[in-house]
């Protein structure tokens, strides 16, 4: 198979391991080792990696690349993003389970069900999804991926409709910021002199 015509990412490579060309990856696979699972993995410009050995480390695995034997080699490699096609990936999950291929480029659509705007890319900090959309010309807009800010989801139809309360879209009730009023900066708790940090 030749670059993914349509890719979805599966991996990123990070830092060398060792000194025998081992990299260290982090994945977005459920289970981490299942990234040997979908044959070659490709960079963006084409480039093609076979998996040789994989073994997990803590929060990532360390992957063994065909062809990539020395710590030089390794490190040449990192930051590389690593994609498979969208045909590659099987469609059989729950059904609240999307891919974020699937997520972005769906139009969003309020509670009235008027479209307000689009998917531009899906994150996950370690908090769980979250959303990254453009308003009319409000960009980067960040909605939590729940069933409570976003609870229809048709990937058939092309769209996803949030809740404007739940997904944080409505301003506060005067519209304004708290302000500074009753804040005495001396009145907070502070830890014993002793304890370090700023003061």
């Amino acid at each position: 198979m030749s670059k993914p015509q349509n890719p979805v990412q599966m991996a990123v490579i990070g830092a060398a391991h060792g000194i025998k060309g081992e990299l260290r990856v982090k994945t977005f696979t459920g289970e981490p080792l299942a990234l040997a699972d979908y044959g070659p993995l490709y960079a963006r410009d084409g480039r093609a990696f076979q998996i040789v050995d994989i073994r997990p480390a803590n929060t990532v695995v360390v992957v063994r690349f065909k062809g990539v034997n020395d710590r030089n080699a390794a490190e040449a490699l990192a930051g590389t993003e690593l994609f498979v096609d969208r045909s590659m990936l099987p469609d059989d999950g729950e059904e609240d389970e999307f891919y974020h291929a699937d997520l972005v480029g769906l139009e969003v659509r309020d509670d009235t069900g008027a479209d307000i705007g689009k998917v531009v890319a899906v994150h996950n900090f370690g908090g769980g999804d979250i959303l990254d959309v453009t308003l009319g010309e409000r960009k980067g807009v960040l909605i939590p991926f729940t069933q409570a800010a976003v609870p229809d989801v048709s990937i058939t139809e092309g769209f996803i409709r949030v809740d404007p309360a739940a997904a944080g879209l409505l301003d506060d009730e005067d519209g304004e910021a708290p302000g500074p009023e009753g804040f005495d900066p001396k009145g907070r708790p502070r830890g014993p002199r002793d304890a370090g940090g700023n003061r």
